[in-house]
């Protein structure tokens, strides 16, 4: 789970880099680098439902 948040997080930080400010596309950078990491280390595809709340 570390290391998925880890990845989680580096997509975050692209985003920001990119001034992405859209929560869809930002939803669907992190569902991509998930979904890319969890191939790469089960070849399975879970369903990834990303959750964003502003606070």
């Amino acid at each position: 789970m570390d290391e998925a948040r880890g990845v989680v997080e580096d997509a975050l930080y692209k985003c920001i880099s990119n001034n992405v400010s859209d929560w869809s596309k930002i939803k669907n950078v992190v569902k991509d680098a998930l979904s890319d990491f969890l191939w790469k280390k089960t070849k399975r595809n879970p369903m990834i439902l990303p959750i964003i709340m502003e606070v």
